[in-house]
């Protein structure tokens, strides 16, 4: 096993190349010191994996890596539900619409109650909570045709509910 410190001391050593690597990766400043930093902590929190004999750059980028991939895709799904700031503000709710909106997500939440089971969860997945349909497939363990028509019955069948 290696010592605290010395891993420490080789983890600081490639500090600034995380950086770099970060920056490749996220193309904006605020967010490649975001990402070292959660590098940075990951690697931290998880020495005890890493193995003496391999290589701590190779360990941390891979680390880098994954962390990237998670917030792109936190990202997509993200932008899949919420509109751009300067969209919505072209779109703001005035406040005497506030009731409406409110009585509107309460029929709305009603009618996803009714639905069968195995169709308020796809909802649930693609609709609410951005998944993609490969993904809610894999979370599910159905093929994604099965995902798709149960989609497509729930939201039809949440369209009649509430009367849109």
């Amino acid at each position: 096993m290696v010592s605290p410190d010395r891993f420490d001391g080789e983890l600081l050593a490639l500090l600034p190349r995380l950086r770099r690597f970060a920056h490749t990766l996220s193309r904006n400043p605020a967010d490649a010191d975001d990402l070292t930093q959660a590098t940075i902590e990951r690697a931290l929190r998880s020495r005890t994996h890493w193995q003496v004999g391999t290589r701590l750059d190779s360990w941390t980028y891979r680390i880098m890596r994954n962390l990237w991939i998670d917030t792109a895709r936190a990202r997509t799904r993200r932008e899949k539900v919420e509109a751009p700031e300067e969209e919505a503000e072209l779109h703001a709710v005035r406040v005497d619409n506030g009731m409406d909106a409110a009585v509107d997500l309460s029929r709305m939440m009603a009618a996803m109650e009714r639905l069968p089971d195995e169709q308020r969860e796809v909802v649930a997945l693609i609709l609410i909570e951005g998944f993609g349909y490969r993904e809610a497939a894999e979370m599910l363990g159905l093929p994604i045709g099965t995902v798709s028509s149960r989609l497509v019955r729930g939201r039809t069948a949440l369209l009649d509910m509430v009367g849109a």
